[in-house]
């Protein structure tokens, strides 16, 4: 009985750290670029476009496609980070614990 307590504070101790961990990735921000840093982006932690900054020589209207991929190509960045940050954070808090392969906690 002693051991089924002491795993239920476990899992309570572990649901805590998992809720912080959420919270903090909501406060989280992470950069992301493209194009040499001429187009940047911000998110969240979980993903959330914060702001994003276009260098002034990219307004061009023959560019747009150019632009438009930019773009593109500094949210996948910035979210690529933000997966390896979370992840990260997810090994940190799980360690020792026997978790099954693949188990997504967030």
């Amino acid at each position: 009985m002693k051991d089924i307590m002491g795993l239920m504070k476990q899992a309570q101790a572990m649901q805590q750290k998992l809720q912080d961990a959420q919270a903090e990735l909501d406060t989280l921000e992470v950069d992301g670029t493209a194009g040499g840093g001429v187009v940047t982006v911000k998110v969240t932690g979980k993903g959330s476009l914060k702001s994003i900054n276009i260098d002034p020589s990219l307004m061009n209207p023959d560019e747009k496609e150019i632009l438009e991929d930019l773009i593109v190509a500094a949210m996948n960045d910035a979210r690529g980070k933000a997966e390896r940050i979370t992840q990260e954070r997810m090994e940190s808090l799980t360690k020792g614990l026997p978790l099954p392969p693949g188990l997504k906690l967030f």
